[in-house]
């Protein structure tokens, strides 16, 4: 397949991950009013605003980045071609499926939509052979956990039992929390450090211990939240991941980078990140902060910001162009900061219904804008410099 959008794994996995978030935002809007019903009512509406926006575009947009990441930090092939167009007609297959839920066997739904990351992981694997691969290595654990999330998301659908949903989907999201904390640890100083040495000032290594404590700390994190701890280890395991990610952050000094799009969101993505594992030690402690606004601090505000830094910086440096955010993309990053505050402000109670339009608006323009402004990028062939293997930006 010869066509510039399976030539590279962020292609298909951005543009589908862009262009489905708003339209499923809108689709949940709509629903949530009384339009229409998704998933013929067999999965509770809640629950289906949950799942695609975990299981359908935040894959989606990892996809993007470990297909792209692996190549340009491992040396392994890159995916492209039919091999790719597989992986993105699967997920796509499973969005189409999961909102057909209605018409569709539940086990049939399951089949589809938790396809595509074992058959991501069985193309990946063999393209690793002789390439420094701990990077996949350290990838696998959150992976399987989100494959498992979705597995046992549709089990406990068929059992119609919304307390292990609503467990598989912590299961998915402590997952995702784990992956984010990973690449972000990995992408976020690499791009600091070269933008620093650039401009002739000094910038911090990777210091293994810290490394290693804070992804020890991210695994209690994840089984105090599954297994349902006591509000003080909570508190405790929640409280210890910030510190660590709070100290994992003050040494890559971003403040430096404030005159940089593709950095400051990158760091900033990073400080809500931080804030969201707090708010989760704070909710422990005080029944008066709802329990899930940590989740809308982690997937609006530190995932929201970052993916969109990262989907842009991806867009014009793989495809050749020079890493000039255009302004409309600049206002895209504040309208997702927006939109995640908005999102806080309603689960505090503090802002009433007007918030959650607000927010959807918010949330979907950035994305709408970025598939405005990259997806004639990510359909087009790469500029002639971009040609050869990619290594890591400069900036």
């Amino acid at each position: 397949m010869s066509a510039p959008l399976w030539h590279s794994g962020f292609r298909p996995f951005f543009l589908g991950g862009a262009l489905y978030g708003p339209v499923l935002v809108a689709l949940w809007y709509g629903a949530r009013h009384g339009a229409w019903v998704l998933t013929g009512g067999v999965i509770p509406l809640p629950m289906v605003h949950a799942h695609e926006l975990l299981f359908g575009f935040a894959v989606a947009i990892v996809c993007g980045v470990l297909l792209t990441a692996l190549p340009s930090w491992t040396g392994a092939r890159e995916l492209r071609g039919a091999r790719l167009a597989l992986l993105a007609g699967l997920w796509l297959a499973g969005r189409v499926a999961f909102l057909f839920l209605g018409k569709l066997p539940i086990t049939l739904v399951m089949v589809i939509d938790c396809a595509l990351l074992p058959v991501l992981g069985a193309m990946v694997v063999p393209t690793l052979s002789g390439a420094r691969w701990r990077l996949f290595f350290w990838s696998l654990p959150p992976l399987v956990g989100l494959a498992a999330g979705n597995v046992a998301f549709y089990l406990a659908a068929a059992r119609g039992s919304l307390e292990s949903m609503r467990w598989s989907l912590e299961l998915g999201i402590d997952a995702l929390a784990f992956l984010y904390s990973l690449y972000g640890g990995l992408l976020v100083p690499a791009f600091t450090r070269n933008f620093l040495r650039a401009r002739g000032q000094s910038a911090a290594g990777i210091l293994l211990p810290l490394e290693y404590a804070t992804a020890l700390a991210m695994v209690a994190y994840a089984a105090a939240d599954l297994g349902g701890a006591p509000p003080a280890w909570m508190a405790a395991t929640a409280l210890g991941a910030c510190a660590l990610h709070l100290w994992r952050c003050l040494r890559w000094r971003g403040w430096r980078t404030a005159g940089e799009p593709l950095l400051w969101t990158l760091h900033l993505g990073y400080v809500w990140f931080i804030f969201a594992l707090a708010l989760r030690a704070w909710s422990a402690l005080n029944r008066a902060v709802p329990a899930d606004a940590w989740i809308h601090a982690f997937t609006l505000g530190a995932l929201g910001l970052t993916m969109a830094s990262l989907m842009t910086r991806v867009a014009l440096r793989h495809t050749g162009r020079a890493l000039r955010v255009r302004t409309p993309m600049r206002a895209a990053y504040f309208a997702v900061l927006a939109a995640a505050l908005l999102r806080l402000g309603y689960a505090e109670r503090a802002y009433g219904e007007w918030a959650i339009l607000g927010s959807a608006l918010l949330w979907s323009g950035c994305f709408l804008t970025y598939a405005a402004l990259y997806g004639p990028m990510l359909l087009a062939p790469s500029l002639a410099r971009a040609a050869g293997r990619v290594t890591p930006p400069t900036a």
